[in-house]
């Protein structure tokens, strides 16, 4: 970076929110704002806004890039869908002026299609898991440190899941945010530097709770279920030792 440039500018800033910061950048800014509480302050709640924008639209495919999570591009595909949508309405409006049947069609035309149960979750993987430059609220340095970490967030929820049989540990933890309340992804590690995500989140008005299931997501694999009052998620990639690892910890003696 040209130490003649002012640091932190917009971009860096705009970059820093976005995790796209390199490590030694990263730190840079993290003492910049521990000088500066006001801007620190400010600066949070615009990550916050911004973890809550990724969180409503987690659908993302993985192909999408970084360019698609900046927050000005979410905000932006957000009002595309808005103005789809009351465009939608007013051509369901006019059908319903033409007859019943017609009516019916429109409607149904204009009826969302359902979420891909704990979409989130596969989000959070790809901006965490994948992205090792971007900062995690607290790491593991005692055992049983995490688990103590998120019990101060979530009453009664299932214990982490044990993945030392298949060379995993915890590794640290991050807390997000959806509309229905925080969520958390905690994750884990072999000595490869192979992921595991475990997601935990309130369920959602739309998907409620879930049976037990698996999708796939392009490379991605998600194993999910419910319990406790929560929906839970642990995600990897398809690759066979992963994909062991999720079978082993996600079988219903084992959680």
């Amino acid at each position: 970076m040209n130490e003649t440039t002012p640091f932190p500018g917009e971009a860096d800033i705009h970059a820093y929110i976005d995790g796209r910061l390199d490590e030694a950048d990263s730190a840079r800014m993290e003492a910049w704002l521990e000088r500066n509480p006001a801007r620190a302050k400010e600066i949070r709640g615009w990550q916050q806004d911004a973890q809550q924008l990724r969180a409503m639209l987690g659908g993302l495919p993985a192909s999408t890039g970084q360019a698609a999570l900046d927050p000005a591009t979410i905000r932006a595909r957000r009002r595309h869908r808005v103005r789809a949508r009351l465009a939608m309405a007013a051509m369901l409006v006019l059908a319903l002026g033409v007859g019943a049947i017609s009516g019916w069609q429109a409607r149904r035309m204009t009826m969302p299609t359902a979420a891909a149960p704990m979409a989130d979750a596969l989000q959070a993987y790809r901006m965490f898991a994948l992205n090792r430059h971007v900062n995690l609220d607290v790491t593991q340095q005692h055992a049983g440190e995490l688990q103590g970490w998120l019990d101060q967030h979530f009453r009664n929820a299932a214990r982490l899941p044990n993945l030392a049989d298949s060379g995993f540990r915890p590794v640290g933890g991050r807390l997000l945010a959806t509309d229905n309340g925080p969520a958390a992804m905690v994750l884990y590690e072999d000595r490869q530097g192979d992921a595991i995500s475990f997601y935990i989140r309130p369920p959602s008005p739309n998907t409620g709770t879930l049976r037990r299931g698996q999708r796939r997501e392009g490379q991605l694999v998600a194993s999910y279920w419910s319990g406790n009052g929560y929906n839970y998620a642990l995600v990897s990639h398809d690759d066979a030792s992963d994909m062991r690892a999720i079978r082993d910890a996600s079988r219903p003696s084992a959680i």
